[in-house]
């Protein structure tokens, strides 16, 4: 196998790479935003924009460079409802969205304990399982003509091959449906009526067959496509196979997620947003996670452009005086439930002293997801925040552990390629060592008071 071409559709923008099987090397790439819909009966994706996307990106990149197989990543909390031709009945729901009171409540009675599920009960549809009683409850007519309901990546991969399918990252990561202990559904799906209804499990290895004969005549070319996988799991499969444990991996984007590897399932606290992932090997992995990534983009709007240098040198004054940025920036997730977000001592800050404390915020909000799922070894970085040197220096110094940074923002691409079994790339890789910071002990405990 010479090129792995993969969709990669994340909750802000989608993209389609093609990855170099010796190298891992990205040698071509389209990008597009990830538009959400407000017609219809709720605001959904524009899937019609995206396959269209991906269509003509697969028809350009098999012309040049090639490719010879597919793989698929997608972020977690949404699924397909197709009817029997294999055609969406619902659209496909956003996740932010809110249903009514009296929705939550019913779904509320049915829902397995955590200790079943290892999933916390989330805001919006975050637990996936809220969102298909949902459009049952809301929708019946509709939902009388599903045949098939499938996790977001086997969307894609039913509409490249006609195959439906499910796979255990996307049913495992905080929807309700799924027993990580057991590695079976759990009793939601009963509850729910839905059991018939959900498509054969199959690996996130497994190449699902060739892409449909119409699909092969729009791009020109007839390759398989792989089973596809959840994009936090794409990121944490190449550090499984590369790794010893224990360690922990932060996978930033929209959402920051931690996982720690050789971490113990008894310390999560569902009220604190901890949850069990499962990995592309069907394990459960203890996690955490905040919106981080969305988080900062909010901030760096508000504060405006500063430089790593100008905020590095800004640190010191912002932690003797005390200034600090308290949770939560996005409400509805994280480690401090149920806390608003204030700043405090920040009258008169420059934009540097802002944005340092902004990096400040972010690293306190890590560790504390981190120490949560008892995350133990060095910590790798991947994705935008590893390019954040003042976030990476203060993160090794608040968990005395070393900093991993891997740069790019691939991490989840070339996780979906070695689906297609390539061998894992060895990135370059930035290490950060702890290093006591004067102040930062108290600045933590005044921030965690706050």
């Amino acid at each position: 196998m010479t090129h792995i071409a993969v969709l990669d559709i994340g909750k802000t923008n989608a993209k389609v790479v093609v990855l170099d099987a010796e190298t891992g090397a990205e040698i071509a790439s389209a990008r597009t935003p990830n538009t959400v819909l407000t017609d219809g009966p709720y605001p959904h994706y524009d899937v019609e924009a995206l396959w269209a996307f991906a269509l003509d990106a697969f028809r350009r990149f098999a012309a040049d460079p090639g490719f010879d197989t597919i793989s698929i990543t997608t972020h977690g909390a949404s699924a397909a409802l197709l009817d029997a031709d294999g055609e969406l009945v619902l659209p496909v729901l956003d996740y932010e969205h809110e249903y009514p009171a009296e929705i939550r409540a019913a779904y509320d009675t049915l829902r397995p304990p955590f200790a079943e599920t290892f999933s916390p009960r989330l805001a919006m549809g975050l637990n996936l399982g809220a969102q298909l009683h949902y459009q049952k409850a809301a929708f019946p007519e509709a939902f009388a003509r599903v045949a098939a309901i499938v996790t977001y990546p086997q969307y894609w991969a039913a509409r490249l091959t006609g195959i439906a399918a499910n796979e255990v990252t996307s049913l495992g990561c905080h929807t309700d449906l799924w027993n990580p202990k057991a590695g079976a559904y759990s009793a939601l799906v009963d509850a729910l009526g839905i059991r018939s209804l959900m498509a054969p499990v199959r690996p996130a290895f497994d190449a699902l067959g060739p892409v449909l004969p119409e699909v092969a005549a729009v791009i020109g070319t007839s390759v398989p496509v792989h089973c596809g996988i959840h994009d936090s799991n794409a990121s944490l499969l190449p550090h499984l196979v590369g790794r010893k444990t224990p360690f922990s991996v932060v996978s930033t984007g929209t959402w920051v997620i931690n996982f720690a590897v050789g971490g113990d399932l008894a310390r999560l606290d569902p009220a604190r947003d901890t949850l069990a992932n499962v990995d592309a090997y069907g394990r459960a992995v203890p996690s955490s996670r905040f919106m981080g990534g969305r988080e900062f983009e909010m901030l760096s709007a508000e504060i405006g452009n500063v430089s790593e240098e100008e905020a590095t040198a800004a640190l010191p004054s912002v932690i003797a005086k005390g200034m600090m940025l308290l949770p939560n920036v996005v409400s509805g997730s994280g480690p401090f439930p149920g806390r608003k977000s204030r700043w405090v001592k920040a009258g008169g800050a420059s934009r540097a002293e802002r944005h340092a404390a902004a990096c400040l915020y972010l690293s306190l909000m890590n560790e504390a997801c981190l120490g949560l799922i008892g995350a133990g070894g060095p910590t790798v970085v991947e994705g935008p925040f590893a390019a954040n040197g003042l976030y990476r220096t203060l993160l090794a110094a608040l968990t005395g552990r070393p900093v991993i940074a891997v740069p790019g923002s691939t991490g989840t691409s070339q996780g979906a390629a070695l689906l297609a079994g390539i061998a894992p790339v060895a990135a370059p890789e930035t290490h950060v060592a702890p290093t006591a910071i004067a102040g930062l002990d108290a600045y933590r405990a005044a921030w965690l008071a706050g």
